[in-house]
């Protein structure tokens, strides 16, 4: 596990973001600075760790497997796709719309552990699954040196 230098500054944008998906249209950020994608709709995800793997779990409810895009590039796996809004039909009235519909996008930064070549995606039930696999980390090996 890499340790990571305590910002709170971090943490009140984090929160501020978290706010802003409850009351508002969302703006990513990366690294702490404005991307210049401004979302409709981020979508939720879990992170867990086994000994030989990361899988992150993002839920994609109503996205059609085609149109999710999954690239891994310089160490950052970015998740990106469109949930498309029903077409209006004649004689059909909304009396209330909550979800958010529209294009999002999710970069996660990889840890080193992570073998980016044996990066798997399953969709299924509008989960996507994404298996990143840990290397194999090269143990350090003890050498006697003989005091002459």
């Amino acid at each position: 596990m890499t340790l990571v230098r305590w910002d709170p500054f971090r943490e009140l944008e984090e929160m501020s973001d978290r706010l802003n998906r409850v009351f508002s249209r969302p703006a990513l950020r990366t690294n702490g600075k404005e991307n210049l994608t401004v979302a409709d709709w981020i979508p939720t995800v879990d992170i867990s760790e086994t000994d030989g793997e990361y899988l992150i779990k993002a839920e994609l409810p109503e996205v059609k497997k085609e149109d999710v895009k999954v690239t891994v590039e310089n160490g950052v796996l970015t998740l990106q796709g469109e949930r498309r809004q029903e077409k209006e039909e004649k004689g059909k009235k909304f009396h209330r719309v909550e979800r958010s519909y529209g294009s999002f996008v999710r970069s996660f930064t990889l840890p080193e552990s992570v073998e980016e070549g044996g990066v798997k995606a399953e969709y299924k039930d509008g989960v996507l699954n994404l298996h990143l696999p840990k290397s194999e980390k090269v143990k350090p090996k003890a050498i006697e040196v003989k005091v002459a």
